[in-house]
């Protein structure tokens, strides 16, 4: 069959790019002829709020990435639809943010045209985290350019339904990121991050913006039952917010000996080393749908903290893999310190076994094909 992908790949960097690599290279090995569409301009300068857009890394893949998609230039989307409309029996759109609604949208609708492709949105939010004016007319016309939807968070299918009740649409769990390394021991990761094996560790990580709330774990950190048990506090991530702002919280608290700052990008290449580094991957985030770092966090078998918004919840059950805690300070240094004072550690690595077999590669396969098939479609002649 023939799939295309309409969405950032590399070079582009983060995570829904990672999915999308990941997703093409699941559905070449069923045996389908698979290719991405990606963006030659993805976000002008001014809505980025990161160094760079791209990563160095240099990568081969056993499908074709193509960059075409300019998101700002209206000629190129009837360019790039009039191209993909000749092309695939489905196409699978990722929708990630309103501002992408109009090229995606409007590139989708000119494929329709064709009236045999079958176009499935892989959505990972409706409504943004971070809210502006105008959001919902924008989703309701990429919406609208859609024939059947997949939701990784019952969150965000519950916000699809305020839009359409009529279209299919299927919940299908973020799959693991198995891509970023093998699993390691502890030692050997500490030692590539040139950190104490005799420290225990807590990692936050992931490109830092303020709803994910980075703020409400240096507050939780700084419970002074912390220090003496030698227990150190890692963000991995750049900032894609007002830096200054935590970095003056860490002051406040006395918390520069123990917290470990790693803000620049991090390549795939080291994503292991802090995983594998790591006691607990903590993620007391203020707003969600799902995250893509849980899916890290299964892969390298590491239980995990998050707090209960959004589709959080449905991936991680409360003590049995982690915690599921409010989001305020007091309630995630209770889980934390319970990680470490009941040594838990070993009892939820042994359920992460277990439950991750739950999030394979195939069951969103699978729920692509499912939707195909309830999709009703006539090729012209």
């Amino acid at each position: 069959m023939k799939i295309t992908i309409l969405g950032p790949a590399h070079p582009y960097r983060g995570g829904i790019a990672a999915l999308n690599e990941r997703l093409a290279r699941q559905l070449v090995d069923e045996g389908n002829d698979v290719n991405i569409v990606s963006f030659n301009l993805q976000y002008p300068k001014f809505l980025f709020p990161g160094k760079t857009q791209f990563s160095e890394q240099k990568t081969t893949f056993s499908f074709e990435i193509t960059r075409e998609i300019n998101s700002v230039n209206p000629l190129n989307w009837l360019k790039v639809g009039l191209k993909i409309k000749s092309r695939p029996e489905i196409l699978i759109v990722r929708f990630w943010l309103p501002f992408m609604s109009m090229s995606l949208g409007s590139i989708c609708r000119i494929v329709k045209l064709n009236r045999y492709t079958k176009i499935i949105s892989i959505a990972d939010n409706i409504i943004p985290h971070e809210k502006g004016s105008g959001d919902k007319v924008l989703c309701r016309y990429f919406i609208g350019s859609i024939d059947a939807f997949i939701t990784m968070s019952g969150s965000v299918l519950n916000d699809l339904e305020k839009f359409n009740y009529k279209k299919p649409k299927i919940l299908t769990p973020h799959p693991i990121y198995d891509h970023y390394g093998e699993v390691e021991s502890r030692e050997k990761a500490l030692i590539n991050l040139n950190l104490s094996k005799e420290d225990r560790y807590i990692l936050f990580f992931g490109f830092i913006r303020d709803y994910k709330g980075l703020d409400l774990l240096l507050n939780a950190f700084s419970n002074p039952y912390f220090k003496p048990n030698r227990i150190k506090l890692i963000v991995a991530g750049e900032f894609y917010t007002d830096h200054l702002k935590y970095l003056e919280l860490i002051k406040e608290l006395k918390l520069e000996d123990d917290v470990i700052l790693h803000t620049s990008y991090i390549s795939n290449k080291e994503v292991q080393h802090y995983f594998n580094g790591a006691d607990i991957i903590a993620q007391p985030y203020k707003s969600a749908t799902q995250s893509g770092v849980t899916q890290i966090g299964y892969h390298f078998n590491k239980p995990m903290l998050v707090t209960n918004v959004g589709g959080l919840a449905e991936i991680i059950p409360h003590m049995k893999v982690g915690y599921v805690v409010e989001p305020n300070p007091e309630e995630i240094s209770k889980a934390l310190i319970d990680l470490f004072e009941n040594n838990r550690i070993k009892e939820f690595t042994n359920n992460i076994l277990k439950e991750k077999e739950r999030f394979s590669w195939d069951k969103m396969t699978n729920a692509i094909n499912q939707l195909a098939s309830q999709i009703k479609k006539k090729k012209v002649k």
